[in-house]
C-alpha cells in the first residue's frame, strides 16, 4: 500500500525572547510558499507583529458577535440590565488576561482565548428551560416543545434569572475545567488519543458552525461573497508573491530579511478593510438592530465583579456548567494538538496541556463573575487564521492578550467591533472555518484510512456527531426527565457535536482491537504527529521540547508545588523516555488489555518510502 510522506505546515514558534531550534531539512522538495515567512526570517518585525494583533481581533470581534449576538438578540426591549458596550469590554478584558496567562506560563502555544461555539448551546439551553414551553403534537412525527410566544412570556425578571444563572454556569465550567486541569486528566486522556480522535474532532469543529455562518453572511451575501473572494486571492493566489520590507536583522538568525509574503500575512486584515470602505461608502451598514442605535459608554471602566449582580449558582447552572467544562476542554485538547502541529513542535505533554486547561478555567471564572455569560477557550477560528496565513508567534499573542485588555477598559473602543458588518463577520468565519475543516481531513493519512475499522470509526463519529444534535434539537421531548437540572445536562451535552466527536471516536478508537499500524501509533507515540516526531534528531527534540516548560523564573517553583499538581510541572526523566516522547514500538495505548500489537520499523519505513 503506498502513501505519500506527510509534510506538516512548515509554520514555527518565534518566542518574543528565545530562538528556535532551526529544523532539519526535508528530504522531500516542497514549495517555497509553504514554509512561513516568521520560520525563515526569525520573530517578526514589531510593526508587522502589531498588523498580525490587530488582524486575531478582527477574527476575535466574529466570534464576540456570533455569540454574543446569539444570546441576547431574543431579549425583549431593556432586558439588559447594562449596556451591550460593557458586556462586550468585560468579555475582551477576561479574553486579554487569559490569553496573556496561556502563553505565559499556560500551553506556552501562540493560542488566542476567545468565547467558543461550546459555550452557546448550554447557555441557550439554559435560558429556553427558562421560558414557558408549549408541547405540539404533529401527525406522524415526535413531540416538538416551542416557546411560549403569548405576551407575558418574556418577562423581564426571567431574563435576568437566566443571564446571572449563565454567569453562574460559566464560573462552575472553569471551576470544574481547573480542577480537572490540576488532577492531570487531560495529560492522561490526551495519552490516549490518536488520529481518529483528534481528526474527527477538528471536522465537526469545522462544520458545527455553518448555520451561525450562514446567518450572518445572509445580511448581505454580495459583501459576504466579496471578502471570501479577496481572502482567497491574497491567501493562496498572491501567496507567493513577495514585496519588499524594511531591512532588518533577525535575532535567531543571522540573515537580512528584505521581502516577506505581504498578502498572504495579511490576508484577513487587507480584505476585511476593502470590504468594509466599500460598505461604508456604499451605504450597506448591515449591524444588528440590537446596536444599531448607539448608546452612552465610558472611555476608560475598570471591570470588577459584583459590579450588576453576583452570579446565580443554582442546581440548573451547575447542570449547565458540567457540560461546558466538558465541551471546552474536549475543544481544547483539539487546539492544543493542533496547533503544536501547526507549529511544528512535538505533540503537547501532559503537563502543558494540564496546565493550559487550568488556566483557561481560571479565565471562565473571571469573565463570569464579570458578569459575562460567555467563558474563555481556545479559538479554532484563530488558529486558523495562523494556518491560512502561515504565521505564529507568541510576541503576537501577547499581543493579541494586551489590546483585548486594553480594550476591555474602554468601552467606548470596544463598541467599534459592533460597527462591523455582519456579512464581513460571517465571510472572515467561513474562511477560518473551512482552514480548520481543511486541517482535520489532513491528520486522517497519519493513520491507515484505508482499514475497514477506521473508515468505520470515522464515518460513524463524524456522522452521529452531526446527527444527534439536530435530531434532539427537534424532539427535545425525547430528554425530559421531569427534572429540571438533568433535562439541561442531557441537553446540553448531547446537542454538542464536538463533545460527541470527542467521546465517540475516544471509545471506539480504544474499544475497537486495531494495530499500530492501523491506528497511527507505530512509534508508540501518544499523538497523531508521529511520523513528524519521529523525523526530528533527538538534539533538535530535546530542544522542541523546551518550549512547552514553564519560564526559567518559576521552574525553579515546580519542588514547591505539592504533589498532589506536581502534574502541571515537567517530569524529571529522560527527554527520550518523557510523557509524550517515543516508546518501546511494543508498548499499547489501547484501554482493552490484549488489543495492542507490535508493529514492525519496517512496515512503517516502508510506508514512508512510498
Amino acid at each position: 500500500m503506498s502513501r505519500s510522506h506527510p509534510h506538516p505546515i512548515q509554520l514555527r514558534s518565534v518566542g518574543s525572547q528565545d530562538a528556535r531550534a532551526p529544523l532539519p531539512p526535508q528530504p522531500a522538495i516542497q514549495n517555497p510558499s509553504s514554509h512561513s515567512w516568521a520560520s525563515l526570517c526569525g520573530p517578526p518585525p514589531w510593526r508587522l507583529s502589531c498588523l498580525l494583533a490587530l488582524q486575531h481581533i478582527l477574527v476575535l470581534a466574529s466570534l464576540f458577535c456570533a455569540s454574543h449576538l446569539l444570546l441576547l438578540g431574543s431579549l425583549p426591549p431593556g432586558g439588559l440590565p447594562f449596556s451591550p458596550a460593557h458586556l462586550l469590554a468585560s468579555s475582551l478584558f477576561s479574553c486579554g488576561v487569559s490569553t496573556t496567562l496561556q502563553t505565559w506560563i499556560g500551553s506556552r502555544l501562540p493560542l488566542v482565548q476567545a468565547p467558543s461555539f461550546e459555550f452557546v448551546v448550554p447557555a441557550l439551553v439554559l435560558t429556553n428551560q427558562k421560558l414557558p414551553l408549549a408541547i405540539q403534537t404533529p401527525g406522524n412525527s415526535s413531540d416538538l416543545l416551542h416557546l411560549c410566544e403569548g405576551p407575558g412570556c418574556h418577562s423581564l425578571e426571567l431574563w435576568n434569572t437566566s443571564l446571572r444563572e449563565m454567569s453562574g454556569a460559566v464560573v462552575v465550567s472553569g471551576l470544574l475545567q481547573g480542577m480537572l486541569g490540576l488532577l492531570g486528566a487531560p495529560g492522561y486522556l490526551f495519552f490516549h488519543c490518536g488520529p481518529l480522535v483528534l481528526a474527527p474532532c477538528l471536522v465537526v469543529a469545522g462544520l458545527s458552525a455553518h448555520r451561525e455562518v450562514a446567518l450572518f453572511c445572509s445580511g448581505h451575501w454580495g459583501l459576504a461573497l466579496l471578502l471570501i473572494l479577496l481572502m482567497v486571492v491574497c491567501s493562496q493566489h498572491l501567496g507567493s508573491c513577495k514585496l519588499p520590507s524594511c531591512r532588518w536583522r533577525s535575532a535567531s538568525t543571522s540573515s537580512t530579511c528584505t521581502h516577506i509574503s505581504a498578502f498572504r500575512l495579511l490576508s484577513v486584515l487587507v480584505p476585511v478593510a476593502c470590504v468594509w470602505i466599500i460598505s461604508a461608502l456604499l451605504g450597506l451598514s448591515v449591524i444588528p438592530l440590537e446596536q444599531s442605535t448607539p448608546t452612552e459608554a465610558p472611555w476608560f471602566w475598570l471591570p470588577h465583579p459584583t459590579e450588576w449582580v453576583w452570579p446565580l449558582l443554582s442546581s440548573r447552572a451547575l447542570a449547565a456548567g458540567i457540560s461546558m467544562a466538558l465541551a471546552t476542554s474536549v475543544s481544547s485538547l483539539g487546539c492544543y494538538a493542533l496547533c503544536g502541529r501547526l507549529m511544528h513542535l512535538p505533540s503537547p505533554p501532559p503537563h502543558a496541556c494540564s496546565r493550559g486547561l487550568s488556566l483557561e478555567g481560571l479565565g471562565s471564572v473571571l469573565a463570569g463573575l464579570l458578569g459575562s455569560p460567555m467563558g474563555t477557550a481556545s479559538s479554532f477560528p484563530n488558529i486558523g487564521t495562523m494556518s491560512l496565513i502561515q504565521a505564529g508567534s507568541q510576541r503576537v499573542a501577547h499581543l493579541v492578550g494586551l489590546l483585548c485588555v486594553g480594550l476591555g477598559l474602554s468601552p467606548r473602543l470596544a463598541q467599534l467591533l459592533f460597527t462591523i458588518p455582519l456579512p464581513v463577520l460571517g465571510g472572515v468565519l467561513s474562511v477560518t472555518q473551512a482552514v480548520v475543516l481543511s486541517t482535520g481531513f489532513s491528520n486522517f493519512h497519519l493513520a491507515d484510512i484505508d482499514s475497514g475499522r477506521n473508515v468505520f470509526i470515522v464515518g460513524f463519529t463524524i456522522f452521529m456527531a452531526l446527527l444527534l444534535p439536530r435530531w434532539l434539537r427537534e424532539a427535545p421531548v425525547l430528554l425530559s426527565t421531569g427534572w429540571s437540572p438533568l433535562d439541561v445536562l442531557l441537553r446540553s451535552l448531547l446537542t454538542e457535536p464536538i463533545f460527541l466527536a470527542g467521546l465517540l471516536g475516544f471509545l471506539l478508537e480504544n474499544t475497537i482491537p486495531g494495530t499500530k499500524l492501523e491506528r497511527g501509533l507505530c512509534q508508540g507515540l501518544p499523538s497523531p504527529f508521529t511520523a513528524q516526531e519521529a523525523q526530528m534528531p533527538q538534539k533538535s527534540r530535546e530542544k522542541v521540547v523546551q518550549d512547552y516548560e514553564l519560564p526559567f523564573p518559576l521552574q525553579n517553583l515546580c519542588p514547591c508545588i505539592p504533589q498532589p499538581v506536581r502534574c502541571l510541572c515537567p517530569l524529571p526523566e529522560d527527554p527520550g523516555n518523557e510523557e509524550g516522547g517515543p516508546t518501546e514500538p511494543g508498548e499499547t495505548a489501547n484501554l482493552l488489555p490484549g488489543f495492542g500489537e507490535q508493529c514492525p520499523r519496517s512496515s512503517r519505513e516502508e510506508l514512508r518510502s512510498h
